[in-house]
C-alpha cells in the first residue's frame, strides 16, 4: 500500500514537472507571438479573442469525443466566469497590449512574479504559516520586479501607464492560482474545466468587443494575420489544457512557477530571433528574480492544501 502511493506521488511529480516545462515554454512562444501579431497589424483585442475561441473549440472538440465535458451548474459557472477572468481575458489582455509598447522580454520577466505573490496571498488568507525562505524569495523577486520597473520608468518617452499596468498583471494570475485550487469543482476532470474556462473568456471578449471604440476585426488582406491566430489557438489550447493538468497534479505554487519556465524560453526569443533590445537592468532583476524563484520553489515546507484551508 505504501509502494502504491510512493508509485502514485512520483508519477504525479514527473506529470507536474512535464506539464510545467510544456506550458511553460508555450507561455513563452505565446508572448512573442503577440509581438509578431501587433507586427501583422493585429489588435490585441482581435488576436486574443479570435486564438481563444478557437482554443476553445479545440478543447471542446477533444472533450467531447473523450466524453469528458463539464457540468454546467452555479458552481461551474461561477468557476469558469471567475477563472476566466483572472486567469485569461484580464491577465492575457494586459500582456498582449502592453507588449508593442514595453517590450516582450519586460512583460516574460513580470509574469514570473506569480508563484511569489501566490505565497503571499496564502499567508494573508491564513491558508500556510510565515517561512522565511519564502518570504526572503518574495522579497528578492519583488526588489528585481521594481528594479527592473524603474529602469523601464526611467527611459526616454516611458510609457508609466503601462509600465505600471503591467504589474498588475501577475497580480491577477496569482488570484487566479488561489481561486481555481479552492473552488475546483468536486469531481470535475481537468480536461473538462479547461474548455469551460476558455468559452466563458472568449464572451467576455467579445462583449468587450461590441463596445464603442472597440474591435475584433482582423484584417483579411493577407493570410498572415489568421495564420498566426490559428497557430495562437493551437498554443493557448495546448497550454490552458497542461495548465490544469498541473494544478492537479502539483498545486497552485508549482503551478505559479509557469512564468519563469517562459521567461527562459519567451525573452531569448525575443532577443535573438525578434530582435528586440534588451530591457535596461536585465541581468540584475533576473538574477533577483530568479533567487526569489529558487527560493520560493526549493522550500522545504510542504505546498498547503489551498482547498482544505478553506473548508
Amino acid at each position: 500500500m505504501i509502494a502504491t502511493k510512493a508509485s502514485r506521488a512520483q508519477r504525479d511529480w514527473v506529470v507536474a514537472i512535464a506539464s510545467l516545462l510544456a506550458a511553460g515554454a508555450l507561455l513563452g512562444l505565446s508572448t512573442n507571438m503577440a509581438k509578431l501579431a501587433g507586427e501583422a497589424d493585429l489588435t490585441p483585442l482581435a488576436f486574443l479573442t479570435w486564438s481563444i475561441s478557437g482554443a476553445a473549440v479545440v478543447l471542446f472538440a477533444v472533450g467531447a469525443a473523450k466524453g469528458h465535458l463539464p457540468a454546467i451548474n452555479l458552481r461551474t459557472l461561477e468557476y469558469f466566469t471567475v477563472a476566466a477572468f483572472v486567469t485569461v481575458a484580464g491577465s492575457n489582455m494586459i500582456f498582449f497590449s502592453a507588449v508593442p509598447l514595453v517590450g516582450v522580454s519586460f512583460v516574460t520577466l513580470v509574469i514570473t512574479l506569480p508563484p511569489l505573490l501566490t505565497y503571499v496571498g496564502a499567508l494573508l488568507l491564513r491558508m500556510e504559516a510565515f517561512d522565511w525562505r519564502r518570504a526572503a524569495g518574495v522579497v528578492a523577486a519583488l526588489i528585481g520586479a521594481g528594479f527592473l520597473a524603474i529602469k523601464q520608468l526611467n527611459t526616454p518617452n516611458a510609457p508609466v501607464f503601462w509600465v505600471m499596468l503591467t504589474l498588475l498583471g501577475p497580480v491577477l494570475l496569482a488570484i487566479g492560482n488561489i481561486y481555481r485550487t479552492i473552488r475546483w469543482p468536486d469531481g470535475e476532470r481537468a480536461d473538462a474545466l479547461a474548455p469551460g474556462m476558455l468559452l466563458a473568456a472568449a464572451a467576455m471578449l467579445f462583449a468587450v468587443a461590441l463596445l464603442p471604440g472597440f474591435s475584433a476585426k482582423v484584417p483579411l488582406v493577407a493570410a498572415w494575420p489568421i495564420f498566426l491566430i490559428m497557430v495562437q489557438a493551437i498554443i493557448f489550447a495546448a497550454q490552458f489544457q497542461l495548465m490544469f493538468i498541473l494544478q492537479k497534479a502539483g498545486g497552485p505554487v508549482l503551478l505559479s512557477l509557469l512564468g519563469a519556465v517562459g521567461a527562459v524560453v519567451g525573452v531569448p526569443v525575443a532577443i535573438l530571433l525578434l530582435g528586440e533590445k534588451p530591457p535596461d537592468g536585465l541581468i540584475i532583476g533576473s538574477v533577483l528574480i530568479g533567487l526569489g524563484i529558487v527560493f520560493v520553489a526549493t522550500s522545504q515546507k510542504k505546498t498547503p492544501d489551498l482547498k482544505k484551508a478553506t473548508q
